[in-house]
């Protein structure tokens, strides 16, 4: 058995890392660690656990929050893993983390990242960056499959680059002003509450925000770049929308060659056969949020308006699963040598 701990399990990204851990025929969670929930039973503090998962919570620090394990889950905010890794890493460990700690391999992007989201441009631990994998599957599967640690995608980012890569690929749409528009639910501000998110301020109420430069921006227009081989431009625009789970991204670019639907379908197709959790929709798919919701997958609908040679790619994903716990442990079973898909076969719940 593979043995798990997680740290920073008292949030959304670990009670989400912790019910899929639960389902696993090959993993035992040995461990978790919380700042705010330390000496109670994980299942006092999300009672839906109990009897799948009633482990003590340890404090950060202490001797049980420090024993080894096979793999460590990072479902921490910003600068905390990058803190921590070094010490898990000599006990052996291989290593998740949900935060853009370990995303970059470059110490200016991080730091840009960083300022983005208001904090400390210095990253503590650079001499790990450059074995770090960025933890989007789907792209990065043989890199995973090597690595002994992990920087998960953002939730947003997720969404955005799994919608646009065959198009990218093949060359099909204009790079130098992609448009993506993206909807995400209100877990995706996570479980600490604030006046934004206080429920009278988010029911029936929606708003973009970080306008001046969301930070998952930079992950979509360096994995984009790399993948045409040339330099790619995004307009990103991130909303709240009064909805518990769930991200809708909707992109647009311009056609730069003479294609048809039937040539994008094609294209998106092929690039994803052998993807078990992504699945490709003709434009007349009536698809949407929940038909994702408490799954690892990722439904794309592909379209393409020859009246105005416009590329329009609609993505839906469950910003907790496959935009965060999903991904993490689809991550682990490529780290470890399992099944892609071990773990994570659930139907979407419905309705």
């Amino acid at each position: 058995m593979i043995v798990a701990k997680v740290v920073g399990a008292g949030g959304y990204g670990g009670v989400g890392i912790i019910e899929l851990l639960t389902g696993h025929p090959e993993v035992r969670i040995s461990t978790l660690v919380s700042l705010s929930d330390a000496g109670k039973s994980i299942s006092e503090v999300y009672p839906h656990l109990e009897g799948f998962c009633d482990i003590v919570v340890a404090e950060p620090g202490s001797p049980e929050a420090e024993a080894p394990a096979d793999v460590v889950f990072f479902s921490t905010p910003d600068q905390v893993g990058m803190k921590l890794a070094h010490a898990e890493l000599e006990r052996g460990a291989k290593i998740i983390d949900y935060s853009g700690d370990f995303r970059f391999k470059d110490l200016s992007a991080y730091a840009e990242y960083a300022t983005r989201i208001g904090k400390n441009p210095e990253h503590t631990s650079p001499e790990l960056l450059d074995e770090s994998v960025y933890g989007l599957t789907e792209l990065h599967r043989e890199e995973i499959r090597h690595a002994r640690l992990v920087g998960n995608p953002g939730c947003l980012a997720v969404s955005c680059i799994l919608g646009l890569a065959p198009a990218v690929k093949n060359k099909f749409i204009e790079l130098d002003n992609i448009i993506c528009d993206c909807k995400t639910g209100v877990s995706g501000g996570g479980k600490k509450p604030s006046a934004s998110f206080h429920y009278p301020a988010r029911y029936d109420h929606m708003n973009a925000y970080k306008l001046a430069g969301h930070q998952h921006v930079l992950e979509v227009e360096r994995e984009l770049t790399v993948l045409a081989g040339e330099e790619a431009r995004v307009t990103f625009t991130a909303q709240v929308v009064p909805v518990c789970r769930g991200i809708m991204s909707t992109r647009y670019a311009r056609a730069s060659a003479k294609i048809t639907v039937a040539d994008l379908l094609e294209a998106y197709r092929s690039f994803y056969k052998g993807s078990a959790f992504v699945q490709v929709y003709d434009r007349s798919a009536n698809i949407g949020s929940a038909h994702v919701r408490g799954t690892n997958y990722c439904k794309i609908i592909v379209d393409f308006d020859e009246r105005t040679n416009c590329v329009r790619i609609i993505s839906h994903v469950d910003n907790l699963l496959k935009g965060q716990a999903g991904s993490a442990l689809q991550n682990m079973n490529v780290m470890f040598g399992l099944p892609e898909t071990e773990g994570l076969l659930s139907v979407p719940k419905y309705p």
